[in-house]
């Protein structure tokens, strides 16, 4: 039995789909991603396999428990940890994972050690208000009440958003681990670099998936060829890129353009030269290979 089934969801807001008959499955100890901007439909996904929405078509299962059927089921086995910090702000920290405990019929001590790693670097915060934390304890906290009565999937909805590099370093790491006690987990994010923590990604658009498969085997499907283009005046580059015969298409990736082109058209060689008889100096061009990014803005066009 799959840890998660989905077939044909659909969820529309008023004239706005936000699902377009979206299937897919995930398999028990999977640490599965859902990967696309903001808008993209990954947290009225969530929403709808944690039972806080109900789909205008299709069906899905969440370990064999139907989520309209047995909503109470899904409650009682899963976490969900939303993409806002939902926790009680005016309580403590110790208070806040004691409540969501008692809930569930359980005691910090009885799971805590699904929640050590994470726990006892807030621990030595445990009498401070949640609302007076910083960002990354926030979720941590977040983390550990979505973990205490030992779920067997746990859905987190961009649980990195803003919060700081070493932050996020140190979350990815802490899921890890929590998968390898095997636990599910489903994590939807924008940020495309973490993709490849994942065992399998779902990459999404308007409310569509584009392609499920492995990170590796996504970037290994990539056949443009792919130029990372600089020069002195970027703003004006994207236009001129844009406007270049041979050139399929231009974005901007940190400090650099991505160009994918039809070699028979365009060579490296020719590009430079054109480049430099418009006037932009210190012109580099070098053939890269392609990131899941990448494979997403391809995706996305076809």
């Amino acid at each position: 039995m799959n840890a998660v089934d989905v077939a044909c969801l659909s969820k529309s807001y008023k004239n706005v789909a936000a699902l377009k008959d979206v299937s897919f499955s995930v398999n028990p100890g999977e640490l599965f991603g859902i990967i696309g901007p903001d808008g993209a439909g990954k947290s009225t996904l969530f929403r709808i396999l944690t039972t806080l929405l109900l789909p205008d078509k299709g069906s899905a299962t969440v370990d064999g428990y139907d989520v309209v059927k047995n909503y109470r089921d899904i409650r009682r086995t899963v976490g969900y940890m939303p993409g806002r910090f939902s926790l009680y702000q005016d309580m403590t920290v110790e208070e806040n994972l004691t409540f969501f405990a008692t809930i569930f019929g359980t005691t910090i001590k009885e799971n805590y050690h699904l929640i050590e790693d994470i726990y006892k670097q807030i621990e030595p915060f445990k009498n401070r208000r949640a609302g007076n934390l910083s960002g990354g304890m926030k979720q941590k906290l977040a983390l550990s009440c979505a973990l205490i009565h030992k779920p067997t999937v746990l859905f987190l909805d961009e649980p990195t958003t803003g919060v700081d590099p070493v932050s996020r370093k140190e979350f990815w790491g802490m899921l890890r681990r929590l998968n390898q006690q095997g636990i599910t987990i489903l994590v939807s994010t924008p940020y495309m670099d973490e993709a490849v923590l994942c065992d399998r990604i779902a990459l999404i658009m308007d409310g569509s998936f584009l392609t499920i498969e492995t990170p590796q085997a996504i970037v290994a499907q990539y056949s443009e060829t792919l130029w990372s283009v600089q020069a002195d005046n970027m703003p004006k580059l994207l236009a001129t890129l844009r406007g270049v015969e041979g050139v399929k298409s231009c974005f901007s990736f940190g400090d650099v353009y991505h160009v994918t082109v039809d070699e028979a058209k365009l060579t490296r060689q020719t590009l430079t030269r054109q480049l430099k008889g418009k006037g932009y100096a210190a012109v580099d061009i070098k053939t890269i290979g392609a990131g899941i990014e990448d494979c997403y803005m391809l995706l996305s066009q076809r």
